[in-house]
């Protein structure tokens, strides 16, 4: 009687009913799976609830929409359709938070396909993995420390091409401008280098130099906001 109040209006007799009881457990697994997934992406990062959220119930979407699609070809390039719009309608995120969303589609569709051993397995291997490269900072480098954005104000009559170049060859290994932007009513300039510093303890030195060239301005340091592009 209950696998009847759920048959589609659709159905036919060649077509194959998932018992209610199957696909709540199908469910059940892939949100454990969906938890798991988003502690070990939480695991010493940082992160945001609402994308956290999402993760954690993204492998029981996923799950559902595969085991209503059921081997039917035209519902599956629909549901790719579908799939691949929800691109244009978010933010484009970190090559990191692209691969956890991957990772939670994958284990749903496999625990959709049925297989719910399998899932638990990929889940708990690669959410594991993802754990210890956390921990022990992999790809991290060691020189991500030295790398920095700078942003100094200097007024307006101060040419800027060459005024700060020796100071920069003197504390940094490598330095670019990046961009020269004008402020306060034209009165002002700040520009923005990118920049890696040979030695970290030479900081304060470093900025202590630039004050004395640029009047003592507003200057700011802070970690390197591109230092390698991402996807």
């Amino acid at each position: 009687m209950l696998n009847h109040l759920f048959k589609g209006i659709f159905d036919t007799s060649t077509t194959e009913v998932i018992a209610v009881s199957d696909f709540l457990l199908c469910v059940c697994c892939a949100l454990i799976i969906g938890l798991f997934l988003a502690f070990a992406y939480m695991y010493r990062i940082r992160y945001t609830k609402s994308f956290v959220a999402t993760l954690a119930v993204l492998p029981a979407v996923v799950c559902v929409v595969i085991m209503m699609v059921n081997g039917n070809v035209g519902a599956g390039v629909a549901v790719a359709g579908a799939f691949s719009l929800v691109r244009f309608r978010s933010v484009p995120g970190s090559a990191k938070e692209i691969g956890a969303i991957f990772l939670a589609m994958g284990t749903g569709l496999v625990v959709g396909m049925g297989y719910l051993g399998y899932g638990i397995l990929v889940a708990l291997l690669l959410g594991s993995v993802n754990m210890i490269y956390n921990c022990v900072g992999f790809g991290a480098g060691k020189k991500a420390e030295l790398y920095k954005t700078l942003h100094i104000t200097i007024p307006e009559d101060l040419d800027y091409t060459g005024v700060f170049e020796e100071i920069l060859q003197t504390y940094t290994s490598q330095y670019e401008v990046v961009r020269v932007k004008t402020t306060n009513m034209g009165s002002l300039f700040k520009l923005t280098y990118n920049l890696t510093l040979k030695n970290k303890e030479q900081e304060k030195e470093f900025i202590d130099e630039l004050r004395c060239r640029n009047g003592n301005l507003e200057i700011t340091m802070s970690k390197q906001e591109t230092a390698i592009g991402e996807l």
